[in-house]
């Protein structure tokens, strides 16, 4: 006989005491990712300050930090956390934002790959944010000094150090040295 856990909600992984991993929701299930290392918490720092100076700038919306949960679906529930992110005032109204989860995928996801990740497990999720309604995923890899753009219905994009990221849609003018992500 086989034991099903009891499926999460998003309002029951808002109140879990902190485990000092990082958690996510995915289908009412309970996912858990130690903490980053190094290279990974720089980069996402790193491509997290260019997103974040371009959206302040030009007052287009909200820069999101790692562990900014997003409620991508109910019932089950799906909450993720991506490395960075951007929401435009178009989709989120200015003022307040709210207390829990952000109710929406962010039109921007980045998501830095850790050594223990696998190809296959970065692509669904991936896959996930555009369906859930994410415009861009970036999926950066310091192992091999690459980001990857993903758009929906699109073939994705590999640039390598010598290329730039033009982020068009979700963040108009935003242009991005890969090698500067790195450095």
């Amino acid at each position: 006989m086989r034991v099903t856990k009891p499926l999460l909600t998003a309002e029951e992984l808002l109140h879990l005491p902190d485990t000092g991993h990082r958690l996510e929701l995915v289908e009412g299930e309970l996912s858990e990712m130690p903490p980053a290392g190094g290279p990974h918490g720089n980069v996402a720092m790193t491509i997290g300050m260019f997103i974040a100076a371009h959206v302040r700038e030009r007052q287009l919306g909200r820069a999101f930090a790692a562990e900014t949960g997003f409620v991508l679906a109910r019932n089950p529930d799906t909450v993720r956390a991506p490395d960075a992110s951007f929401v435009s005032y178009d989709r989120l109204a200015q003022g307040e934002l709210p207390s829990g989860y952000i109710e929406m995928a962010p039109d921007l996801a980045v998501e830095v790959t850790s050594p223990s990740d696998s190809a296959r497990d970065v692509q669904e999720k991936a896959d996930a944010w555009l369906a859930a309604g994410t415009s861009e995923v970036w999926v950066v890899s310091p192992q091999h000094r690459t980001v990857t753009v993903n758009r929906l219905g699109e073939p994705a994009m590999v640039i390598d150090g010598s290329g730039y990221l033009h982020c068009g849609d979700p963040l108009p003018g935003l242009v991005i040295s890969v090698q500067a992500v790195f450095e």
